[in-house]
């Protein structure tokens, strides 16, 4: 444990009082023993001395000071990471709802495994944290606005329809907009709270075309996110070997694992790829433990303060023990 895990180290300076006192103590024993090997009358001092074990008298005195050297490191104000759910933040879940999710590589579909999964990671969120949800294919569309009520979201999720087209771009600008929209009402002295997009989706922008330059490609969208602080977390989702028949002919639907993973680089994200059902979950769970929760440190003088209290209430009872008199 280093200097950086405590508050206030300069509280470590009672260290050299309390190694003063040691010293005093080894040197008030030297003197003892100098001044018993000046009574000449053995016998007589053997009569008048009490017999007790050597290591026995000294015992309160060691214990006295551990009680010291705990409670100094109390009062340093020693501190430990812990794990706190978060009071502030914000998550936009955004859901891709074109046509290719009706593909069935991921069994029973990829549109029903995902909402379970959804359902899932909105309800296992911590309170604290404002969860809204956006769907889109060829146009984005608010579902419910950032809240705490995870009731309103699970049913959002039950009632999913699928249409065309993939509109990657505009659904990021809309989550954007919508978190702007809401740190305006929420923000205090600490400012905006802290946010995130979350957008899951299983293929390719189809509109605008040019996913790269379009002002309202989906590039340029995470780069507008990257500028206002709003990381966007991908979750890749689905096979290479997708299919889904539209118009009586059999397409290919497979993953832009490529572009997710682009997205979330250029707004300072992380990328993930779910090619099950289960895997999908084990993402949102660890998405939920990330976002849900915060490490702090936080105040950890407690236990170093019991010890070092009880430490010295059994000097004192020691040394009424041991030596009949208080230290």
């Amino acid at each position: 444990m280093s200097f950086r895990n405590f508050a206030a180290p300069w509280w470590f300076l009672l260290l050299i009082a309390v190694a003063a006192l040691a010293a005093g103590y080894l040197l008030a024993q030297r003197a003892r023993r100098k001044r018993t090997l000046r009574f000449t009358n053995l016998e007589l001092l053997e009569k008048v001395a009490p017999k007790r074990q050597t290591w026995l008298r000294h015992l309160p005195a060691v214990v006295m000071v551990l009680g010291l050297l705990l409670l100094t490191t109390a009062m340093a104000g020693p501190t430990a990471e812990q794990k706190v759910p978060r009071n502030r933040a914000t998550v936009i879940l955004v859901i891709d709802v074109s046509l290719s999710m009706e593909a069935t590589d991921v069994e029973p579909t990829r549109l029903k495994a995902a909402q379970v999964a959804a359902k899932s990671f909105a309800e296992g969120l911590t309170p604290g944290v404002n969860l809204g949800l956006i769907t889109f294919a060829g146009t984005a569309t608010v579902l419910v606005a950032p809240t705490t009520d995870r009731e309103g979201v699970g049913k959002a999720i039950d009632n999913l329809k699928l249409a065309q087209s993939t509109a990657t771009g505009e659904a990021i600008f809309a989550a954007l907009q919508s978190i702007e929209g809401f740190s305006q009402v929420v923000g205090g002295p600490e400012g905006p709270p802290p946010a995130r997009i979350v957008l899951m989706s299983d293929g390719k922008q189809t509109i605008p075309t040019e996913q790269e330059d379009d002002p309202r490609g989906s590039f340029t969208a995470a780069k507008a996110a990257a500028d206002k602080k709003v990381p966007i977390t991908t979750i890749s989702f689905g096979t290479a070997d997708g299919t889904v028949e539209i118009e009586g002919r059999v397409q290919s639907v497979a993953v832009d694992d490529d572009a997710m993973e682009e997205i979330a680089d250029l707004s300072g994200g992380e990328f993930h790829k779910a090619a099950t059902a289960g895997e999908l979950r084990r993402v949102y769970d660890t998405l939920g433990e990330q976002i849900g929760y915060e490490i702090k440190e936080t105040d950890a003088s407690r236990p170093w303060l019991m010890l070092g209290t009880l430490a010295v209430f059994l000097a004192g009872a020691a040394s009424l023990t041991v030596g009949q008199r208080l230290p």
